[in-house]
């Protein structure tokens, strides 16, 4: 238990009464103190734990805490974590190459008792394997739909490669070229590897071994410059990509236009300036794997909660999920950044935020 104790003193001739303030609460009129704010985000969306499960745990420990309680104090966390999602936000759109991606998310629709399919959209800033110190950072977006509109707007700002996936609704951002497109070679072996689970044949074994020495290479230059990544990825990549698009114009003709191996070529080879790009340009992976791997945790929670009440649910995930994201990406302790956070002021909290950045 944390004692408070606020001296009061009385003037003798004016009859003066002042007393010293109460410390600042991160929820005001809240008893929640910041270690307990935070231990309840980390554990919900670090730890996928859901509320009522939270609620149940308290309980056995003796501590009545209602799953409308921990509902309000999550809303109201992340109200004051918002400043940092415009800090975090700023600091992943400032660099020259973002992975992307989004993923599902079941949100209860108002009237049926039924869901619609929100989606979260993540971006990552990642530039360790081109030997970047740079503290990585992932920033998440919610909309209630999966219209192209969305990352338009939320990469508005950006200029520079972004890596992701052939979802249509990217496209029209590499129209004026202030955004160049990189795309995923991981997304390209996955067509042929679960072609080959299911009907194992020459085609899909060659195309998935030609794939993985060009992943060989990668091993090897990951951590270095962007310099020398290029130029051991020109000298030694360059010519098995050349030999691997002649194979698979090759093979494609050899193959009925239906057939799903045909399909699995077509789709790299219809992208294959962007799937190149990686070799002419250090900076670049070879895939989108950061952006899946940030998307990972959000999966891993969505199997326990099931859906959101509202879009305002799914808006209300998003500062502390970065939050956990943050932190854990960064190798720091989830629960211990959030509550330094909240332990400024309320007058110097939103201050604080500008001079935030990722590592600090």
């Amino acid at each position: 238990m944390i004692r408070h104790i606020r001296p009061k003193f009385a003037c003798s001739k004016c009859e003066t009464v002042v007393e010293a303030p109460a410390p600042s609460r991160p929820i005001s009129r809240g008893l929640a103190a910041p270690g307990l704010l935070a231990h309840v985000l980390v554990s919900k969306y670090a730890d996928h734990c859901p509320l009522y499960r939270q609620a149940e745990i308290y309980a056995r420990q003796g501590v009545e805490l209602d799953r409308s309680t921990l509902a309000g104090w999550v809303g109201a966390s992340s109200e004051l974590l918002a400043p940092l999602v415009d800090a975090v936000r700023r600091h992943v759109l400032g660099a020259t190459k973002l992975h992307a991606d989004d993923t599902p998310v079941p949100v209860l629709a108002p009237g049926n008792g039924k869901t619609k399919t929100g989606r979260l959209w993540t971006y990552v800033r990642d530039d360790r394997p081109a030997g970047d110190n740079t503290a990585p950072a992932v920033w998440f977006a919610y909309s209630p739909d999966r219209k192209g509109e969305h990352p338009r707007d939320h990469l508005k700002d950006f200029t520079g490669t972004l890596q992701a996936d052939a979802y249509s609704g990217f496209h029209h951002l590499y129209d004026t070229g202030r955004i160049r497109e990189a795309a995923c070679w991981a997304h390209a072996r996955r067509k042929f590897h679960d072609i080959h689970a299911a009907h194992p044949s020459p085609t899909t074994i060659g195309a998935i071994n030609s794939i993985a020495a060009l992943y060989t290479i990668e091993a090897e230059v990951r951590g270095m410059p962007p310099d020398e990544r290029r130029a051991i990825r020109q000298a030694r990549a360059a010519p098995l990509l050349g030999e691997l698009r002649t194979w698979m114009e090759k093979t494609l003709r050899s193959l009925s236009p239906k057939s799903e191996t045909a399909e699995a070529i077509r789709y790299a080879l219809s992208r294959w300036r962007a799937v190149i790009r990686y070799v002419d340009d250090g900076r670049i992976e070879i895939d989108n794997s950061a952006a899946e791997r940030a998307l990972r945790a959000v999966a891993l929670g969505r199997k326990n909660y099931l859906f959101c009440g509202s879009d305002g649910g799914g808006e209300a995930q998003l500062p502390s999920t970065l939050c956990s994201e943050r932190h854990v990406s960064t190798a720091s302790i989830p629960s211990a950044g959030c509550a330094k956070s909240w332990h400024a002021s309320p007058t110097t909290r939103s201050g604080r935020s500008k001079n935030f950045s990722p590592g600090t």
